[in-house]
């Protein structure tokens, strides 16, 4: 007689595959617990409007912060020391310098600076929010105008900083920072929050970027006041912005239907 097989022992046959239903969740008296209230588990409006505005709040204060001390340092090592990387890049300025490129930049100067930059640009801008039917973001672009052409003056002032000898145009008292370079910063900045498209910041960035390219290829900044312009025009956009963040997400971005009549 022969010994039966692994097989036919029920014991030793593998048991079938059981698929396990999820059983409700249980409260600790052992009853069955009842599904949150969706509306109980939605993110609290004012906490996500709190936590969007922490970001340009941070990033703002931290530019401002960084201009101020290089401000310091400026005035600790006298109006006539720029940095070594300030000299190494206007030497290489002077070499490249080229007729039509140095008609570029004075476009760029005629339109970073003067009476275009601290009124026609300023109140073009305004008078284009409006129309879209935006007083809030022409509101906070009319602000922040005022206060990044404000700062440059009062920290100029104060710092003293003689700019660079082989300059080509006219320009006023102080070197830092570069009151062009913060004014194309204050705009790119401004007009990317109002308008928050990837292709807004790119052009904003590019602008900014060829506006400190031109003062110092035209000699009326170091490159470390280009930095510092940029760095307080940012720097005061997105200060400005955190308390008008939520006014201006709720203006009105849809056309007025025309009625008949």
């Amino acid at each position: 007689m022969t010994a039966p097989d692994d097989h036919d022992d029920p014991a030793a046959a593998p048991a079938p595959e059981v698929h396990k239903a999820v059983s409700p969740a249980l409260d600790e008296s052992g009853a069955l617990a009842m599904d949150p209230d969706p509306a109980s588990i939605r993110p609290d409006p004012k906490l996500a409007a709190k936590v969007s505005r922490r970001w340009p709040l941070i990033s703002g204060a931290i530019a401002v912060v960084l201009v101020l001390l290089l401000g310091v340092l400026l005035f600790q090592r006298g109006p006539n020391a720029p940095f070594g990387f300030d000299e190494e890049w206007m030497q290489e300025v002077l070499e490249e310098r080229s007729p039509w490129l140095v008609q570029a930049a004075l476009v760029m100067n005629w339109l970073g600076g003067g009476v275009v930059a601290i009124f026609v640009v300023p109140l073009l801008g305004i008078a284009v929010l409006l129309l879209l039917r935006r007083p809030w973001a022409a509101l906070y672009f009319a602000i922040v105008s005022a206060l990044s052409a404000g700062a440059v003056q009062i920290i100029k002032n104060i710092v003293g900083r003689s700019r660079p000898e082989d300059i080509l145009v006219h320009a006023d008292f102080g070197s830092f920072p570069s009151g062009h370079s913060a004014n194309a910063a204050t705009i790119a900045v401004a007009f990317g929050i109002i308008f928050p498209r990837v292709w807004v910041w790119l052009i904003g960035v590019a602008y900014t970027l060829l506006m400190m390219l031109s003062r110092t290829y035209l000699g009326a900044h170091w490159v470390s006041d280009t930095i510092g312009g940029l760095l307080l025009g940012a720097g005061v956009a997105l200060i400005i912005a955190v308390p008008l963040l939520h006014r201006m997400s709720t203006e009105p971005k849809k056309r007025v239907p025309l009625t008949d009549g």
